[in-house]
């Protein structure tokens, strides 16, 4: 598709990749994410115990980013996601057998395979592709808000299947065993959304391949070979890929915290298991609107300025969410804390890639380029769960260090976006000076 392509094209091209980029985390993430008290009561885990299962996933996960980017750059989007989806969805039948923590700590693993290495960074530059340069923030925000959307269409559905659960009086399940009968409807439920999405990409979503020389003859496959490790050495050595890493490491951390939200709602408040899935999938719905915002806004003032704004933002509003929990005050005045702080997180996370265009990076190291973002970008797939879960165990104020934890790191990702906007602004000005030397 042509990088020229107007803003309907667009739409049309990253409609279908919505989908796939949603489902392909259906499984590992949405159950544990909208409903995880009941998750946790079905498979009979503590925090600490998912964490951990959580971070087998982000090892496994970090290992694809890198090859996974390579493999980007030489094959057909479609046929490299439409196979993810397949085998990430092969793996909600394992789930459907009630898998032990041994059990699930494998499965997680595969899962971070499946949904990694050839898929997320086919994914990306298939999205870069679809747009101009000028629409880049369009075309990551219109991504992640759809997909943003669409997890929150499902996860609505998934709420009235869980309500058809077993529930005592206090709106909460009996048993273990009642709460897996639950969760397993969810698990067919998105198992079957997941294979469709296959379908659909296969059908649907761009199967150009890239450019490279197909010919036999020795010398063209030595020059292919000289090309990719080229391409990899100087995108290694950028420091502005670095410092993208940097920026998708700490907007993960407050993605990921995201993920524990449900949890406190039903702690904190001593709301209902399907309350605070309620409040989760209600919250939710502002990513689009969020994402598509940002998405716009950052095409006008810049992404890697907005991402600093964004970061800065977080950094004081889970500071501030941190003291609230020490203190008596209204529920109305931490649920609105809250909720900004989704706004903030959905905001970034539809813009971040938009930096890999922003930074000038050739289209045919896209892949390599989000390959190596991605491998530091995701490392909270192995650590955060992990740490956070050990957080929420300790006792009384395990919520107040977990949220300064995160205030934390939203505010080494302001550095990061700084450092990275003045050296985006050094790269523009060159640029100017080159066009003005040539005219």
């Amino acid at each position: 598709m042509s990088r020229e392509s107007n803003v309907t094209s667009v739409f049309g091209h990253i409609l279908i990749i919505i989908l796939a980029g949603e489902l392909i985390f259906a499984l590992p993430f949405h159950l544990a994410r909208f409903f995880r008290p009941t998750f946790l009561q079905a498979f009979e885990l503590t925090n600490t115990q998912l964490g951990d299962i959580f971070a087998a996933y982000g090892v496994v996960a970090m290992l694809s980013y890198f090859p996974g980017g390579l493999i980007a750059d030489r094959y057909a989007p479609n046929r490299l996601m439409s196979c993810s989806l397949l085998a990430t969805a092969a793996g909600g039948g394992y789930l459907l057998s009630g898998p032990s923590h041994f059990g699930l700590t494998l499965l997680f693993g595969y899962w971070g395979a499946t949904t990694v290495l050839v898929f997320w960074a086919a994914m990306i530059k298939a999205t870069r592709l679809s747009a101009a340069p000028s629409r880049q923030g369009f075309a990551f925000g219109l991504l992640d808000g759809g997909r943003g959307l669409a997890a929150s269409l499902f996860a609505s559905v998934g709420i009235l299947l869980l309500s058809q659960g077993a529930f005592n009086p206090q709106g909460d399940f009996n048993n273990s065993h009642d709460a897996f009968k639950a969760m397993s409807s969810l698990i067919i439920y998105y198992t079957c959304l997941t294979v469709v999405a296959a379908v659909l990409t296969w059908l649907f979503v761009s199967a150009e391949r890239p450019e490279i020389d197909d010919s036999h003859n020795q010398a063209s496959q030595i020059a292919s070979h000289q090309s990719v490790w080229n391409t990899l050495r100087i995108t290694l050595v950028n420091p502005m890929v670095w410092l993208q890493g940097g920026v998708v490491v700490c907007a993960y951390c407050g993605y990921k915290a995201l993920d524990n939200y449900s949890l406190f709602v039903v702690q904190a408040f001593n709301w209902s298991q399907v309350e605070g899935a309620q409040f989760i999938t209600f919250a939710s719905y502002t990513r689009p609107v969020a994402a598509l915002a940002a998405g716009i806004l950052a095409d006008r003032l810049r992404t890697s300025r907005m991402t600093y704004i964004l970061f800065a933002f977080l950094g004081v509003v889970f500071v501030s969410i941190a003291w609230l929990t020490r203190s008596n005050s209204a529920v109305t005045v931490m649920l609105a804390m809250l909720l900004f702080t989704f706004i903030a997180v959905f905001a970034l996370r539809g813009i971040y890639f938009a930096l890999v265009d922003e930074s000038q990076i050739r289209m045919g190291a896209t892949g390599t380029a989000v390959g190596i973002i991605s491998v530091l970008g995701f490392t909270p797939d192995i650590f955060f769960a992990s740490v956070s879960g050990r957080m929420l165990d300790a006792g009384q104020h395990g919520f107040g260090y977990y949220f300064l934890f995160v205030a934390a790191i939203m505010f080494i990702g302001c550095l990061c976006a700084l450092l990275l906007a003045n050296k985006v602004n050094k790269l523009v000005s060159v640029s100017e000076t080159q066009l003005k030397i040539e005219r």
